[in-house]
């Protein structure tokens, strides 16, 4: 049997061209094949095709490598949840850039590993320029911001919370205080990391209360962790950051801000000011495979000094000697938690040379934008209620006089049936579909078209 070619060297690109038209060819395919947003027939319909497709894959001397991207790439297309799609608005996750997606190509044909400067030689000097910018952005009247490349805002979150252990290592255990609105990845890296379990704030409002902040950190006899969100996964909420910082500074308490869905607020001179008071907390999360047109995964933790990150040292000699070190060879291993790193900061570092701040806020603007056409329509509809006008680009609203659980069957109904892919939240004591509005080609027909398609479903399901 022939030896299968490699994606590198001298002749990896005249290898990869004729399997990169056939990735095409069934992308193509399948999109067109699936015919919406999501394939229709439910969970029991895709495993039944994709079984299909999958045949017995250990198989003798196998099917090659043309039959094999053709087959199933056509087939993870035809079952894919498509974000690029004008009715797929359920969850915070994007429809990434095409030029940011062939970056991913080019990184994973050099497949360079960001655990040692002699495996990621140029990928080591990108990544240090890009999360120097990026840190800039979020810390821009400071001298030397950092950032670190993460998997998203888990790993952010969780990184956040050990800097904030290692920093009071040797006194009282660090106790967290968040809002009930925080993400659950909060709970859990405190969890992870021995931390007593968070305190966590009521939030009627969907967002922290200062007063309350100041209360519970009123009770407090030792050092506390204050993490403020900047976008909730659930509405989009923004937490009063400045009267947070405020209440934090009072205390004595450190703040930290998850940031990965509002983050790239700051890239739009019309929508930064949503995050002012940012600059006031220790580390900030953001995710740009949401608010920013990523393929997964491009995370981010930023720090308002690279010094905040000495706590992640690590030595391995076979990666780190001392002495490659001291002559000059960048140490990676304090980069990151994990060893093997793929460079997600490449497609990062072309989408910022490609589209600039401007290009990228006219993006953010675009989906705000979007979420308040919507939000409007919702409330000039006589047959919908709208939750609240939206803070980014996250929409809530409900068929009127519909149940919690009419609204989850409703949603169910759009998505089995391949029409559309609607989230769901709670708030206000009751369940709302919600459309994350992150696709920057949306329409305010394909809005309006949104819309109908739920209120022909709520029709439906009365006439039941």
């Amino acid at each position: 049997m022939e030896m299968p070619a490699l994606a590198g060297g001298r002749h990896g690109a005249a290898e990869l061209r004729p399997l990169v038209e056939t990735v095409l060819a069934a992308l193509e395919e399948g999109a067109a094949a699936r015919g919406g947003p999501v394939p229709g027939g439910g969970p029991g319909e895709t495993a039944r095709r994709v079984a299909g497709a999958m045949g017995r894959p250990l198989q003798g001397n196998g099917t090659g490598a043309h039959e094999a991207l053709h087959t199933l790439v056509r087939e993870m297309a035809r079952g894919a949840a498509d974000p690029a799609d004008a009715y797929c608005a359920a969850h915070l996750h994007c429809p990434p850039l095409a030029l940011a997606a062939a970056a991913e190509l080019g990184a994973a044909a050099l497949n360079p590993s960001l655990d040692s400067w002699d495996q990621a030689p140029a990928a080591t000097e990108i990544e240090k320029r890009a999360a120097a910018v990026l840190g800039a952005l979020v810390y821009p009247d400071l001298p030397a911001p950092d950032a670190l490349m993460t998997t998203g805002g888990t790993e952010s979150n969780q990184l956040a919370l050990l800097l904030a252990r290692e920093r009071a290592a040797g006194g009282p255990r660090v106790q967290v205080v968040c809002g009930a609105n925080a993400h659950h990845s909060v709970q859990r890296a405190a969890w992870l990391l021995g931390l007593p379990k968070p305190i966590a704030v009521d939030t009627p409002a969907g967002v922290l209360d200062p007063v309350a902040v100041d209360a519970a950190l009123d009770e407090l006899p030792g050092r506390a962790l204050l993490v403020a969100t900047a976008g909730t996964t659930d509405t989009g909420a923004i937490d009063p950051l400045p009267q947070l910082a405020q209440s934090a500074a009072r205390h004595g308490a450190e703040l930290h801000v998850d940031a990965a869905y509002g983050g790239p607020l700051l890239f739009s001179r019309h929508e930064a000011g949503k995050l002012d008071g940012l600059q006031s907390a220790v580390s900030v999360t953001l995710d740009l495979h949401k608010l920013g047109w990523q393929p997964v995964a491009a995370g981010l933790l930023a720090v308002p000094d690279g010094a905040a990150l000495r706590p992640l040292g690590h030595q391995a000699d076979y990666l780190n000697a001392a002495d490659d070190t001291e002559s000059g060879m960048p140490d990676l291993l304090g980069r990151s938690l994990r060893t093997t790193r793929r460079p997600d900061v490449l497609k990062i570092a072309v989408t910022l040379r490609a589209l600039g701040r401007e290009g990228l806020a006219a993006l953010v603007d675009a989906v705000c934008g979007h979420a308040r056409q919507l939000a409007a329509a919702v409330e000039r509809h006589p047959d919908l209620e709208l939750y609240a006008q939206p803070t980014i680009s996250t929409v809530l609203f409900r068929p009127a006089g519909a149940g919690d659980e009419q609204v989850a069957a409703l949603r169910r109904e759009l998505m089995y049936e391949g029409r559309a892919v609607l989230g769901r939240a709670p708030a206000d004591g009751r369940l709302w579909l919600k459309a994350t509005l992150l696709n920057p080609h949306i329409r305010p027909q394909d809005l309006d078209a949104l819309l109908r398609l739920v209120t022909d479903a709520r029709a439906r399901q009365r006439q039941s």
